[in-house]
């Protein structure tokens, strides 16, 4: 099998260690196991006493009772045993691919979007057509060119929502108008969720396991706990098919996650408010901050992200993204994401979601290369 390099991940893989503002970062300020604990009403140093005597078994094979109710917590009518634990959305995106695709079918996947969700099946040998995400768009699935792809030999539409990197969030409407799509050829609709959950206002975020019984959800503790150090992530459907294919898969690939992983997975679910409230402040602040530097600095524009941690940046320089981003980095100590490594030239994608000092003094720093170029 051969596979194409994983382009955002090796670029940062090759320089984050270099940032000195790390707006490369797409999680929301991560916190510290204190941190979490603390948040969370407990006393770090009387809860690491206890977990000193927890057993370094397998644990729960298929998840820990309170991770699987913490996680069908965040979904309308969902039972905790219609959830698949994974290690992380990488390994979930992984295992619903490789389990529900073969080289025999087709798939439509939205662009830009996460790499796996295309090079994966590309890799299979399925076909893959890309549906391109325009700005005049919103960002949001063109309903007409989805219809002209969609045939009898579909198996799967691939969405990304909120979308990583435009910060686009499609509309229960044309969600709705995707499905119906979807029936007509039978397929299943997997949506990566990951940056799916805290809203701006605080209102529930709807999931394409609402309002399809072939939907498949994919989310992690990652990018919204802010707890990517845990690597948990899960699969959530009520189709019974994709279930126990699932889980027959997951014996060769995953067997169990982290028991310590689940353990704090379980506690940070059961405080989601608590955590989402923090969150949501840095998200608010850091839009803002974002929005005015945008408003505010000669050629650079785009369209503000409704939701997610991230946003697609376009500079009207002549130079391409990659190169843009080794310059700024080399010289600036800013790390953001070349637009080439989800294949949209003329654009960088900033993570806004970390401390809002760092926010700020990267965005200048971007600002002073682009006065000097």
């Amino acid at each position: 099998m051969e596979i194409k390099t994983f382009k955002v991940e090796r670029w940062m893989n090759e320089f984050e260690d270099d940032a000195i503002y790390n707006l490369g970062e797409t999680c929301i300020d991560s916190m510290t196991i204190r941190e979490l604990l603390t948040l969370c009403g407990e006393d770090p140093e009387e809860y690491m006493v206890k977990m000193a005597d927890m057993r370094l078994t397998y644990s729960h094979i298929f998840g820990s009772p309170e991770f699987l109710k913490g996680v069908a917590d965040l979904y309308k009518d969902l039972m905790p045993q219609q959830v698949i634990p994974t290690h992380g959305a990488i390994g979930a995106n992984n295992q619903v691919i490789t389990t529900m695709i073969g080289r025999e079918d087709n798939m439509v996947c939205v662009l830009p979007t996460y790499q796996q969700h295309y090079s994966i099946p590309e890799s299979i040998g399925a076909e893959v057509r890309l549906l391109k995400l325009r700005k005049e768009d919103d960002y949001l699935p063109n309903l007409d060119m989805l219809r002209s792809m969609v045939d009898k030999n579909t198996k799967m539409i691939t969405l990304n929502n909120p979308n990583n990197p435009t910060g686009s969030w499609i509309p229960v409407k044309v969600m709705e108008e995707i499905v119906s799509i979807a029936k007509e050829a039978d397929a299943y609709i997997l949506c990566d969720e990951v940056y799916r959950g805290i809203s701006d206002d605080g209102s529930y975020m709807h999931s394409i396991v609402d309002i399809y019984d072939k939907g498949i959800s994919v989310g992690s503790m990652s990018k919204i706990f802010s707890l990517a150090g845990l690597r948990m992530g899960w699969i959530a459907t009520k189709n019974k098919n994709v279930l126990h294919l699932c889980h027959e898969r997951r014996d060769y690939d995953t067997i169990s996650c982290g028991a310590i992983d689940d353990k704090l997975s379980a506690l940070a679910l059961v405080n989601k408010d608590a955590i989402f409230a923090r969150n949501r402040k840095i998200l608010n602040k850091n839009r803002h901050i974002l929005d005015e530097w945008v408003k505010s600095t000669p050629r650079v524009e785009y369209l503000a992200p409704v939701a997610g941690t991230t946003a697609l940046v376009y500079y009207d320089k002549d130079i391409p993204s990659y190169d843009l981003c080794v310059k700024l980095i080399k010289e600036k100590g800013v790390l953001f994401t070349p637009g080439s490594c989800f294949e949209m030239e003329g654009a960088v994608r900033i993570g806004y979601a970390f401390d809002s000092k760092t926010l700020k003094e990267g965005l200048d720093k971007f600002a002073e290369l682009l006065s000097e170029l």
